[in-house]
């Protein structure tokens, strides 16, 4: 029997992907969780073969998510399904621990085989997660400037732009407003913006938030 954590804070989502899985096997059993606390109690006291985890769930962010559940339990497969484009997180995903990223615009066919794939101990590339990868080894000038920040940077972009206040991504991320206020500058200076207005509007422009 095949042991699956669903990780999505809508529950649309979480009933379609459970139909999916039980496509694969009846004998396959299926959790749901909302959120990162939650996914962490469900690992800490249930052993699975598989995590397929939402990018963009309230509270912490989905990279952090995945670092975590790779720190702890390395040998876990986790296959990211989430709304953001490849080209936005998929890097970031797979170099993090991730055996695939998944588009949630992708048919039942597709879904199924990537679970089936990672399931199975294979890594699931997408045709365009394969040719980022190879262009991501290269210096090409073509890649976009957000690709330079870390995904530390990269998650307080995506938050000032959704309108945060210094304080609030402070709390969020449980580190001191002067933190956040050193990480700005540093966007800023990659970017080559100068202020939260200009990062907002680059955000809107590369589709870097929903």
């Amino acid at each position: 029997m095949k042991r699956i954590i669903i990780a999505d804070d809508h529950a649309v989502v979480r009933h379609g992907l459970k139909r999916v899985c039980l496509d694969l096997s009846k004998d396959t059993l299926i959790s749901e969780v909302e959120n990162g606390n939650e996914l962490r109690r469900k690992l800490h006291t249930d052993k699975y073969d598989l995590v397929l985890l939402d990018m963009n769930m309230p509270g912490r962010d989905g990279l952090e998510i995945l670092k975590e559940v790779k720190h702890n339990y390395p040998k876990l497969p986790v296959l990211i399904f989430s709304m953001n484009p490849e080209k936005h997180f998929a890097i970031r995903a797979i170099k993090a621990g991730a055996s695939g990223y998944l588009n949630k615009e992708n048919n039942d066919d597709e879904i199924r085989k990537a679970i089936e794939l990672v399931l199975s101990g294979e890594k699931y590339l997408s045709p365009r997660t394969t040719e980022l990868l190879l262009s991501n080894f290269d210096d090409d000038p073509k890649r976009p400037l957000y690709d330079k920040l870390k995904d530390r940077e990269f998650h307080i972009l995506r938050l000032i732009a959704s309108g945060h206040t210094t304080a609030q991504i402070a709390q969020e991320l449980y580190i001191s407003p002067n933190t956040v206020t050193s990480y700005r500058r540093n966007i800023l200076a990659k970017l080559g913006k100068k202020n939260n207005a200009e990062l907002t509007m680059y955000a809107i422009e590369n589709d870097l938030i929903e």
